[in-house]
């Protein structure tokens, strides 16, 4: 039954990260349309194609390996002007295509005009005027706004779902006087939480003092204590001082003497630096917070979502190199490295499957991942480099205010922007997302993260 449950988890998370994918293309796709614009093309996935068909001028299909998807836009990349290009009249009325010459000297001037050959071979004599290039900049903006934008909204209604219904669940420390949930009976290095004291490890000081799991702490060096930051603040201060530490149990005062030591802990809950300090060893009550909210409250909670993927992202090449080096052994893998799809999968597959958790914990979890996926797929595509269409709605923005400043200064249309010139650049960075890719695939299969618990 849990392989059953395993796989059902695998398979709903595939399948939805698949629907994002085919809704991530139509966002290209029908405003492309709606414009004017040929779609030739428009499928999931690449590699061999697992099935097509064919509706009027376009093409919808699966590929066999469900790594992405794309339309084709007829006319992405206009004739450039170094490429020695012959306008031929095709009809009465003036209709051109354009012929693209196939040699030039020069490894990348080859490639550029190899792609615009590549391009120009699909061009017919009647698509002149619905070509991708000749649409007004803000149109070239919104098509490719368009697919990011839409895993954006998925990964929206999918918060505000859960935010809406479910909450979001926090633990934070109890109000009032710091009642103590547990003592260390040891002291470990912050690295080492979590193991079992050994005979030579030295006893805590809390727990040498006599404190235990129920105890409420009232003062500290003769200092009132009545909440747990303060407690912390103290004994963080004392070094490895002497402590006299007031308590009660069950009603009753007592008192107890130790000397705390110097050990490296995080500088705050949010903040993981590590930074000498004095600890005593216990750790405060808690209970369960939940929030929940509307739409207001579910972008606010996504805007936080987004400064942190931004700078997940500027990361991103070390956290895949740190993931290599994992793959070969050469360190233990980040709890907080970025997975891939089948890492997702992975996951997913994991929490259906795990025994801890209710129906109703599996499910927000599993959309939580999905909203979280989508959210990275929306932000990454924003990044403005080519071949992402956060590059080409870079390239459009160019072009309309280069436009502009030429109306404003009087001078002649610079016309459009040539995107073909930045291909060398497209492809080193297509190279690289694909390196990243397959480093985070191998790593998702010989060193993968677990659900915790």
């Amino acid at each position: 039954m849990t392989a059953l449950f395993y796989l059902l988890g695998v398979v709903v998370f595939v399948v939805a990260i698949l629907v994002s994918i085919g809704l991530h293309e139509l966002g290209h796709m029908i405003p492309a349309k709606r414009f004017g614009g040929k779609v030739t093309q428009y499928f999931i996935g690449f590699g061999p194609t697992v099935w097509s068909k064919q509706v009027g001028e376009t093409e919808y299909g699966v590929k066999a390996i469900p790594l992405g998807g794309y339309v084709k836009i007829v006319g992405m990349l206009p004739p450039g002007a170094d490429d020695l290009a012959d306008e031929v009249t095709v009809d009465a009325e003036g209709n051109t295509v354009t012929r693209i010459r196939k040699s030039n000297t020069g490894m990348f001037t080859q490639l550029i005009s190899d792609a615009r050959a590549a391009e120009w071979e699909l061009v017919k004599p009647e698509d002149s005027d619905r070509l991708f290039y000749k649409m007004a900049s803000w149109k070239k903006v919104v098509v490719m706004a368009g697919g990011p934008t839409v895993n954006l909204l998925i990964a929206f209604f999918i918060f505000w779902g859960v935010f809406a219904t479910y909450g979001q669940h926090s633990m934070e420390v109890a109000p009032g006087a710091p009642e103590v949930s547990s003592v260390n009976r040891c002291v470990l290095a912050f690295e080492d939480e979590g193991r079992k004291c050994k005979a030579d490890d030295p006893d805590a000081p809390a727990y040498e003092a006599g404190l235990r799991p129920g105890d409420v702490i009232t003062s500290f060096n003769g200092t009132a204590v009545t909440s747990w930051d303060q407690l912390r603040d103290l004994i963080r201060g004392n070094a490895d001082g002497d402590a006299v530490i007031g308590y009660t149990r069950k009603g009753q005062q007592l008192t107890g003497s130790t000397s705390t030591t110097v050990e490296a802990r995080p500088t705050s809950e949010t903040d993981d630096t590590l930074r000498k300090v004095g600890f005593l060893g216990v750790a405060p009550e808690t209970r369960e917070v939940v929030e929940t909210g509307g739409p207001i409250y579910t972008l606010g909670q996504m805007g936080t979502m987004t400064v942190d993927t931004v700078k997940a992202l500027g990361t991103l090449p070390v956290k895949v190199w740190g993931v290599a080096k994992a793959i070969v052994g050469v360190e233990e893998r980040a709890e907080d490295s970025p997975v891939s799809i089948v890492g997702g999968g992975r996951i997913a597959g994991e929490t259906v499957s795990h025994d801890v958790l209710n129906v109703t914990e599996k499910t927000v979890f599993l959309l939580m991942l999905i909203a979280g996926f989508n959210l990275f797929i929306g932000l990454f595509n924003f990044l403005p480099l080519l071949p992402l269409d956060g590059g080409h709605i870079a390239s459009a923005l160019w072009e309309a205010t280069r436009r502009r400043l030429a109306r404003l200064r009087g001078r002649p249309d610079p016309g459009y922007v040539d995107a073909a010139k930045l291909l060398p650049i497209a492809y080193v960075v297509a190279s690289a997302m694909l390196v990243m890719g397959v480093v985070l695939i191998v790593g998702d299969l010989v060193v993968p993260l677990h659900v915790q618990g």
